[in-house]
């Protein structure tokens, strides 16, 4: 029960991700696509961040999170399912709750993939790509969990989850990760898994 519980009080954050996903293909999105770092180079010549951190992105996953968690509330009051979801627990499933929880999913999201994308950037792994060998294998990992390390707080602050449940979560959360990006990658959405 606490695994169901954690996919319905996370779905608006999966359900923002493949929106978002969804924004970054259109024709919009490639001609405001302005990337957070400037193209701005380190003394070491590579790029702070690269091609794929923009300014769109990042404020798309926000209002996609916005958007999708507004309406998993709307669904949840609808239907009486607060109980399950764990945020409603301890909060009321309100509008403008719903607006600052999905703003807080979208944000903290976008926020800790950047610390990875500067890594992989000082390891000269590309935009969006993983190396076959172990320090790629072991950024494979830290591509699924790092923006779940972060929405995983909001619940622990929010949604008073136990830090064994912060660590739990944040394996399922991975595993699942992994699902839907397999699955985006099936139906041409994504490029690389």
């Amino acid at each position: 029960m606490i695994v169901l519980d954690m996919y319905l009080t996370m779905l608006s954050v999966i359900l923002g991700g493949v929106l978002n996903m969804l924004f970054i293909k259109t024709d919009f999105y490639k001609k405001h696509r302005y990337p957070i770092d400037r193209n701005r180079k380190l003394k070491d010549g590579k790029r702070v961040f690269g091609d794929n951190k923009t300014w769109i992105g990042f404020g798309s996953m926000i209002v996609c999170c916005m958007i999708s968690q507004v309406l998993i509330g709307f669904i949840c009051n609808v239907f009486h399912i607060n109980s399950h979801n764990q945020i409603y627990n301890f909060y009321e499933n309100k509008f403008i709750f719903n607006v600052l929880m999905g703003f807080l999913f979208g944000f903290t999201y976008m926020l800790f993939e950047l610390p990875n994308s500067f890594v992989k950037r000082r390891l000269d792994i590309a935009c969006g790509k993983t190396n076959t060998n172990i320090i790629g294998k072991l950024f494979f990992v830290i591509d699924q969990i790092d923006s779940l390390i972060g929405v995983m707080l909001i619940l622990v602050i929010f949604a008073k989850i136990s830090w064994k449940q912060y660590f739990v979560y944040i394996f399922i959360g991975g595993f699942t990760h992994i699902m839907v990006n397999l699955f985006l990658y099936k139906i041409k959405v994504r490029r690389n898994v």
